[in-house]
């Protein structure tokens, strides 16, 4: 049914009165139409655009350009966005800071972009830092981070985390986490396991003492995927079961507590996702094959049914008004 349908129909029974169904269609008719998210795909669009685009130009014509002239072309794009992003930005705040120029967000993604760029260009082409791979992860993860904090820009902090874990030889990107860490090398899941829970910790810290309180859910959705995974792999693969059931269960628990607290959908599925992939597989693994099979049945039917009524209530677990 189209809006003026529903107007007449509720016209006719005497909902509103003829004059109201003409006030409301008329603001319907005029009001202005938001493309806010139109303008923020085509503006992050036009930086990949712009970003790709650089770099093949400069792969096609390397040889006539001159390794020093792209240096300073890159140098020079990285230190203009620094520098715009700095003139026009608002004075540091614990809080949520509001800018009404919301170029200075792309810009700075365009500048943290391409001092990467700038730095993977002169570790190729010089090597710049040797051998010393760390070094050059480490330093633009803390630029970003200065960057995210100042500027409260929650990409530059995502781009800071991601090159942390990229330091300690992990993957952090939440759909990344299992397909591209090779959890088989059991020397990466305690780290993992550790970056994790502190990445969490960080998040929790920051909501509890107000230090830019809107960055919470990107530290603890990124680590606590990271963590949650860990510990599962950890569970099936390593001899320190009961260690690492715990570790998994404990995290759970945190996620299910803060969905509740925090009316979040994303943290409730990652508790209780996790939590029931833990709580099977033990279960399964201590029984013996026969009792598995047989007990298997029922188990995933009545955890279907649960599943179900699960995703039915879920409102009602959060505490969310329908």
């Amino acid at each position: 049914m189209t809006p003026k349908s529903i107007l007449n129909s509720l016209a006719s029974k005497g909902i509103i009165s003829d004059q109201q169904a003409d006030a409301i269609a008329s603001f319907e008719g005029e009001k202005a139409f938001s493309i806010h998210w139109e303008l923020r795909s085509i503006l992050y669009l036009g930086i990949l655009f712009f970003s790709s685009g650089t770099g093949i130009l400069i792969y096609e014509n390397i040889d006539t350009i001159g390794h020093q002239a792209i240096i300073a072309a890159i140098a020079l794009i990285t230190a203009a966005c620094f520098y715009y992003t700095y003139k026009n930005s608002l004075p540091y705040s614990r809080e949520k800071v509001e800018n009404p120029n919301k170029l200075i967000d792309y810009v700075l993604l365009l500048g943290c972009s391409t001092f990467l760029a700038l730095e993977g260009y002169l570790q190729y082409q010089y090597n710049l830092f040797g051998t010393r791979y760390g070094l050059a992860v480490i330093i633009p993860t803390i630029i970003f981070f200065l960057c995210a904090y100042r500027f409260d820009h929650r990409g530059a902090l995502s781009m800071a985390i991601t090159g942390l874990a990229s330091w300690l030889g992990l993957t952090i990107a939440p759909l990344s986490v299992l397909a591209s860490n090779d959890f088989s090398d059991g020397k990466l899941i305690i780290p993992a396991i550790a970056l994790g829970c502190i990445l969490t910790a960080v998040g929790w810290i920051s909501e509890e003492q107000n230090i830019k309180k809107h960055f919470a859910f990107t530290y603890m959705l990124m680590g606590g995927n990271l963590a949650c995974i860990a510990a599962q792999i950890g569970l099936f693969s390593e001899s320190a079961k009961v260690i690492y059931f715990f570790i998994g269960l404990g995290l759970c628990y945190f996620f299910v507590r803060r969905a509740r607290q925090a009316h979040s959908l994303v943290f409730l599925l990652m508790g209780t996702v996790y939590g029931y992939c833990i709580i099977t597989y033990s279960i399964f693994t201590s029984l013996g094959i026969d009792a598995a099979l047989g007990l298997g049945i029922f188990y995933f039917l009545f955890s279907s049914v649960g599943v179900i009524y699960f995703l039915l209530n879920f409102k009602r677990f959060l505490g969310i008004k329908k």
